[in-house]
C-alpha cells in the first residue's frame, strides 16, 4: 500500500510539474508577445502622433487660407454692391435724361 500511495503521489507531482512546465513557456511566450506588441504599439503610437501633427498643421493652413478667402470674398461682395448701386444711379440718370429729351 505504501508503494502504491507513493506512486500516486509521485505521479501526481510529476503531472503537476508537467503542467507547470507547459504553462511557464506559454506564459513567457505570452509575455514576450505582449512586450513585442507593446513595442510595436509604441512605434505605431509615435507614427500616429506624427501623422496627427502633420494633419493638424495642414488643417491649420487650410483654415487660414479659408479665412483669407472669406475676407477677400466679403470685400469683393462689397465692391460688387457699390458698383451695382452706381450702375443703378447711372441708369436712372440716363432714363431721366432720355425722358427729358423726349419732352
Amino acid at each position: 500500500m505504501c508503494d502504491s500511495s507513493r506512486f500516486m503521489l509521485l505521479s501526481f507531482n510529476r503531472s503537476s510539474l508537467r503542467c507547470r512546465h507547459h504553462r511557464r513557456p506559454i506564459r513567457l511566450y505570452r509575455l514576450f508577445r505582449r512586450m513585442r506588441f507593446a513595442k510595436d504599439r509604441t512605434g505605431v503610437k509615435e507614427e500616429m502622433e506624427i501623422k496627427n501633427l502633420k494633419l493638424y498643421m495642414e488643417n491649420q493652413s487650410i483654415i487660414e487660407e479659408n479665412e483669407r478667402l472669406r475676407k477677400k470674398a466679403f470685400l469683393l461682395h462689397k465692391e460688387n454692391q457699390v458698383l451695382l448701386s452706381q450702375l443703378q444711379i447711372l441708369s436712372k440718370r440716363k432714363s431721366q435724361s432720355n425722358s427729358d429729351l423726349s419732352d
